[in-house]
């Protein structure tokens, strides 16, 4: 899915959200472990719940790797079965140079066939070029995050450009709002306007709504361009609304809220 493709599912469907599928195999209820594949037997009745009430999906490759050569096994199975409906994102926060950034691009846009990939930009351009020689596909560059001690670094500055400004200003030269997005924290809204001045016309991914926080209202106050350009993920308050049984229905039912909310804000 391109740009215009996410646009265009974003005015029909009339929401911006993304799921994050962080299945957690500690967390997945119990009555799926009888399954060969729980992980993926979580995400595939998640992604039958949800699938009508968001746009994208988020899984975070961590919960897979950490399962071996199976988790790879459900995230690929996980890939496939979306397919190209929704605009997925590879949650890796790579962030290598040179021929491994490009064995990381191949692997996530080529073998599994994502559309984004967030990348650590830390290295400089190095770690991000070898993603955008992918056409149709996304670098999603960590700018400002949701997390607490993202102060540790992302607010360095000369007392008038913080690091996070100057990576989203650097990032700009080296592509362009069709193949690069931020991601930028919805714990932090009140810097939504000046990231939105540096970066009018780029989807900014916006994790931090629900568990941690964030709400949609503030990110919508100052981060909406002409083209929405926002991607809201919600991980946890969606996927893990219920333990039990009907943990499908609690999950459609957490979309929708989040959905419904979401309309007010797309013309």
């Amino acid at each position: 899915m391109n740009y215009h493709q996410l646009v265009e599912a974003i005015k029909a469907k009339k929401n911006f959200l993304c799921v994050g599928l962080d299945s957690d195999f500690e967390k997945i209820p119990k009555h799926l472990l009888q399954f060969d594949d729980p992980i993926f037997e979580f995400n595939k009745r998640i992604i039958d719940a949800t699938k009508e009430h968001c746009v994208a999906y988020k899984p975070n490759t961590a919960f897979y790797e950490s399962q071996g050569a199976k988790g790879w096994s459900s995230l690929q199975k996980t890939v496939d079965y979306i397919g190209s409906s929704h605009f997925i994102i590879a949650d890796a926060k790579r962030g290598d140079i040179g021929n491994t950034a490009e064995q990381y691009a191949k692997a996530f846009f080529e073998n599994m066939n994502c559309d984004a990939v967030t990348i650590s930009p830390y290295m400089g351009r190095d770690a991000v070029l070898p993603f955008l020689k992918f056409k149709e596909k996304f670098a999603i560059v960590l700018a400002l995050t949701s997390n607490e001690s993202a102060k540790d670094f992302q607010f360095f500055g000369d007392g008038k450009t913080t690091l996070f400004e100057k990576v989203i200003q650097q990032s700009n030269h080296w592509g362009n709002e069709e193949n690069i997005m931020f991601v930028v924290g919805a714990t932090k809204p009140e810097y939504f306007k000046q990231i939105r001045a540096i970066a009018p016309h780029h989807f900014l991914l916006v994790p931090g709504v629900g568990t941690q926080g964030g709400s949609v209202a503030d990110v919508c106050k100052f981060g909406l361009n002409k083209n929405v350009g926002l991607l809201i993920n919600v991980s946890r308050q969606i996927i893990f609304a219920s333990s039990g049984i009907d943990f499908d229905k609690q999950a459609n039912a957490a979309a929708k809220q989040f959905a419904a909310e979401m309309k007010n804000y797309v013309t």
